[in-house]
Order: C-alpha cells, then sequence, then structure tokens
C-alpha cells in the first residue's frame, strides 16, 4: 500500500491508528482470518 501511495510504511501505520483511534475502523476477527470493518455513521 506505501509503494502504491508512494508514502513510507511508517506514514500508513499512523493513519491506520489514527482511523482506528476515531473508531472509523475496526478489526473483526482474528489476526488470521479476521477482517476490517469501515463506520460510515456519523455520530
Amino acid at each position: 500500500m506505501a509503494e502504491i501511495i508512494g508514502i513510507t510504511e511508517r506514514a500508513i501505520e499512523k493513519q491506520l491508528a489514527k482511523l482506528k483511534e476515531k473508531e472509523i475502523i475496526d478489526r473483526v476477527g482474528p489476526d488470521k482470518g479476521g477482517h476490517w470493518k469501515i463506520n460510515l455513521q456519523q455520530t
């Protein structure tokens, strides 16, 4: 993903952390076999 976007892997990690903190994305299931859920509802 970082290579496609043209930023560092660390920058991707920081952005994902922000999305998790704001509860925009949530992890569903285990690390292996789970998936990410995008929360589009506004609070």
